[in-house]
């Protein structure tokens, strides 16, 4: 049978680096797994790949839409499998890899996600509702009408409420009915990368730090003039959101850096509900500190029974 490796746990944790080395040890290539990075343009903020590391492994599933096009769930499960398909049948190995807890295990359970298409309508609605009576009121009628839903859904995401609000008030069922499971036709060994909380919180600080060095207030300005609303979904996500709010006079810029980075250590909380340390289904690797890349594919390459896998720095100059 098939088979897919998963690389997944919080942000910042180094799942790029170790999958590119993966991916040149085993001639794999890369399909992600990031709500945020199917975004072209949105560089930066979204921490996408490099050009250096895009030029070292194939990176499928990044710059899928413009920042102002709508992008669902259905959306990324057929694209995804299709890409999967693809690298199957030209005798290569995927890696999935990314974050979103939402999109890797829809896609490793064979989630039955509707294509609905968004109702435009429907959610200005429920915003102006959110922005009334608060996010809690909204969570509350999707406990109502979908505990289930409800109950995997940090009340604080809007969006994600919204849409699962949508689906019940479109289609008539909880789109916890619409998330039923078919196994899919291929093995997988998902290999999940943590370390202790107090460095992975120092590790996003430095990566903020960075990108705040590496032009993100020049990149949303850019995409600001070039007629991108900071009202779209696309430019709410963690960093372009408070970016938008210091171009706007709201915020200084210390402020907004902070914003980020406390913004980011609750995403990294989160994905730690998605990416459970007692799931047995996933194989944890320590990278705190000390652990080298080196290390860490080594360790890699043991679960997944690869004798050559620790020379993959080696391969091609390296990193």
């Amino acid at each position: 049978m098939r088979k897919l490796i998963a690389v997944v746990g919080p942000t910042a944790t180094g799942k790029t680096a170790l999958a590119v080395a993966l991916a040149r040890a085993i001639d794999g290539e890369i399909v992600g797994a990031d709500s945020r990075q199917v975004y072209r343009r949105l560089d930066i903020g979204t921490a996408k790949p490099t050009p250096d590391e895009r030029a070292l492994a194939p990176h499928h599933l990044l710059d899928v839409v413009d920042p102002d096009e709508p992008f669902s769930l259905a959306e990324y499960l057929e694209l995804a499998t299709a890409a999967l398909e693809d690298i199957w049948a030209r005798g290569r190995q995927p890696l999935l890899v990314g974050g979103s807890g939402q999109y890797v295990w829809a896609l490793l359970e064979g989630w039955t996600v509707p294509r609905l298409p968004p109702q435009r309508e429907l959610r200005r609605s429920l915003e102006e509702r959110a922005e009334r009576e608060g996010a809690e009121a909204l969570h509350r009628e999707l406990a109502h009408v979908d505990p289930q839903a409800a109950a995997g859904i940090d009340p604080r995401n809007v969006r994600r409420v919204i849409r699962a609000l949508e689906v019940y008030q479109t289609t008539g069922r909880p789109i916890s009915f619409w998330q039923e499971k078919a196994p899919p036709s291929w093995d997988t060994l998902v290999l999940g990368l943590a370390c202790p909380r107090d460095e992975l919180y120092r590790r996003i600080d430095a990566r903020v730090d960075g990108m705040m060095q590496a032009g993100l207030v020049d990149e949303v300005q850019g995409l600001l003039t070039m007629g991108y609303s900071r009202e779209l979904p696309s430019m709410s996500g963690i960093g372009y959101r408070e970016v938008c709010q210091y171009l706007a006079g709201e915020l200084d810029l210390s402020a907004a850096a902070a914003r980020i980075k406390t913004a980011t250590h609750r995403l990294a909380r989160q994905q730690a509900t998605w990416f459970r340390r007692d799931d047995p289904r996933i194989r944890w690797l320590d990278v705190s500190l000390g652990k080298s890349l080196e290390r860490t594919v080594e360790a890699a390459g043991a679960f997944l029974g690869l004798g050559q896998c620790d020379h993959a720095m080696a391969k091609g100059g390296g990193l």
